[in-house]
């Protein structure tokens, strides 16, 4: 009999060997984020349950490290404030509480990551949009098909999967390696 360890870790490799798919979306993705880092802008990330902890976790890496010392990076998740994120939601709607954050954060020459493993998530696609509106570069790391997300967003890398808990595995691997090649082509490592 097959363990779920076994049969999770199958359907894991199947997907992760099929994602050389998202490559050229990734390496653009990069390309924009240090860009924008290297003009003084700064990377905002927002998603909802899971994307965003990947939102927290990947600003952490930019702003902390990923794999050296080095200068911290300008990024911010968010998805961190309570504050902000219940007062935007009570007085306006939970479909604003990131596209209200950055049109306060934003400016041109920023990126907004917006991660969703449906790429339907109302609040997140307010968040592009208003993003748009600013001139802020936008990158979507989605799932399934890519949803809304994926003809809004500028760059959208849309990990072919519909099964949430792997599309998420998927994102983690895929921000590990955009922190890892920002930091080396910024010369940082």
């Amino acid at each position: 009999m097959v363990s779920l360890f076994q049969k999770s870790l199958e359907k894991h490799l199947e997907l992760f060997n099929r994602l050389i798919c998202v490559e050229r979306d990734v390496e653009i993705a990069c390309l924009e984020i240090v860009k924008s880092l290297d003009s003084g802008g700064k990377v905002m990330f927002c998603g909802n349950g899971g994307s965003a902890a990947d939102c927290q976790h990947l600003a952490a890496e930019f702003v902390g490290r990923y794999t050296k010392d080095r200068v911290p990076l300008a990024a911010i998740a968010l998805t961190t404030d309570t504050s902000a994120l219940t007062c935007v939601g009570n007085d306006y709607s939970f479909g604003a509480i990131f596209s209200r954050q950055v049109e306060g954060l934003g400016k041109v020459g920023d990126c907004l990551v917006a991660i969703s493993t449906s790429g339907n998530s109302e609040n997140v696609i307010q968040a592009v949009i208003k993003a748009k509106e600013l001139g802020i570069k936008t990158i979507g790391i989605l799932g399934c098909d890519g949803g809304q997300l994926a003809s809004l967003c500028e760059i959208a890398i849309v990990v072919p999967s519909t099964v949430t808990a792997h599309i998420q595995e998927a994102h983690i691997m895929i921000g590990h390696v955009i922190c890892g090649q920002v930091e080396i082509d910024l010369g940082l490592v």
